[in-house]
């Protein structure tokens, strides 16, 4: 997973492809519990690309886009989001996947 180096990629991302932003931080516990499962949720999900967005360097984009608790994901397609997943819970792997695939069913 890439990680965001600017508001502007970011921008320019959900304008312009179909993605999903992870908003999390290296100090969140919960985050890294499904840290193991993402390579392999990103490789059943090819019609994504997939972005790291550290909460901490990014607030303001958090805060913008509602992102009140971590990890919580946002998926863009064609300029406009097409889902999200944001809560303050922990994720399990099912719940990421149902996710995705809402996401992407509302991608099209």
């Amino acid at each position: 997973m890439e990680k965001l180096t600017s508001v502007e990629q970011f921008n320019k991302l959900a304008e312009n492809e179909t993605v999903v932003f992870m908003f999390s931080a290296d100090w969140c516990p919960d985050c890294r519990v499904i840290e193991p499962i993402l390579p392999r949720i990103e490789a059943d999900f090819p019609s994504f690309s997939f972005y790291y967005v550290d909460r901490d360097e990014f607030i303001d984009l958090c805060q913008e886009h509602m992102v009140m608790g971590i990890p919580s994901f946002l998926a863009f397609s064609n300029g406009k989001e097409v889902d999200r997943f944001v809560s303050k819970d922990r994720k399990t792997e099912e719940e990421i996947i149902e996710f995705l695939t809402r996401a992407e069913a509302n991608s099209y």
